[in-house]
């Protein structure tokens, strides 16, 4: 999870993200955002995240993030 951690400061500096469960409800990531999160999850993990599985569960928390790049690259 740490590694998701470096990225999502990366893409926002400044923000805590320990423990929040609203990013997207709460407009912490926006949709630009959430594209080059998709782009550097799919580099840093080797995976493809489609756009089925683009759904505000999937992105709302560092949690959430985490289940979907563990699914993804179990496939």
């Amino acid at each position: 999870m740490e590694r998701i951690y470096k990225i999502l400061e990366e893409i926002i500096p400044n923000t805590d993200f320990k423990g929040a469960t609203n990013l997207v409800d709460a407009k912490i990531l926006t949709s630009l955002n959430i594209v080059r999160l998709v782009s550097m999850l799919n580099e840093e993990f080797d995976i493809e995240i489609t756009p089925i599985h683009l759904i505000p569960e999937n992105f709302n928390s560092v949690e959430s993030i985490y289940n979907l790049v563990v699914e993804l690259d179990g496939e």
